[in-house]
C-alpha cells in the first residue's frame, strides 16, 4: 500500500492550497482531492491501493503546531524552488522528507487512536 500525505499550505495571500506526497512524488491542487487525483495519476498500477484518512490539520500530542507550521514552511519553500525550478538544498530536503514521515508516523498513531491502541 502507498503511503500518501497530504498538507495543506496557506500563500503569502492568504489562499489555502494542497500538497500530496508519495515518496519522490509530489503533487499540488485547490483541493486536498485535486492533489491527490494528480498524485494518483502518477502512480504506477501496484501503487494505487490507497486508504486514506483525512485529518483536521489541527496540532495534537502525534504532531504538534511547531511540526505543522515547519512542515508548511517548508513545503513553501520547496514549490518556489520547484516553480522557479532553483535548488532545493540536500538539507532542507531530508528535514521535509523527516516532517513529512513524522505526519505519516503521526497519522498512524491517529488511527490507532481510534482503533483504541493507543492511550493519548
Amino acid at each position: 500500500m502507498t503511503k500518501v500525505a497530504i498538507s495543506p499550505v496557506q500563500a503569502v495571500n492568504g489562499h489555502i492550497s494542497f500538497n500530496a506526497i508519495a515518496g519522490k512524488i509530489h503533487t499540488k491542487g485547490k483541493t486536498a482531492g485535486e492533489a491527490l487525483d494528480a498524485l494518483n495519476e502518477q502512480l504506477g498500477d501496484d501503487e494505487k491501493g490507497t486508504l486514506i484518512i483525512v485529518q483536521n490539520y489541527r496540532p495534537d500530542c502525534f504532531f504538534d503546531a511547531t511540526q505543522q507550521k515547519r512542515l508548511g514552511e517548508l513545503m513553501a519553500r520547496w514549490r518556489v524552488a520547484k516553480d522557479n525550478r532553483t535548488e532545493f538544498s540536500i538539507e532542507k530536503q531530508e528535514e521535509l522528507d523527516s516532517l513529512v514521515e513524522l505526519e505519516l508516523l503521526a497519522s498512524a498513531d491517529r488511527a490507532k487512536k481510534l482503533n483504541g491502541e493507543v492511550n493519548n
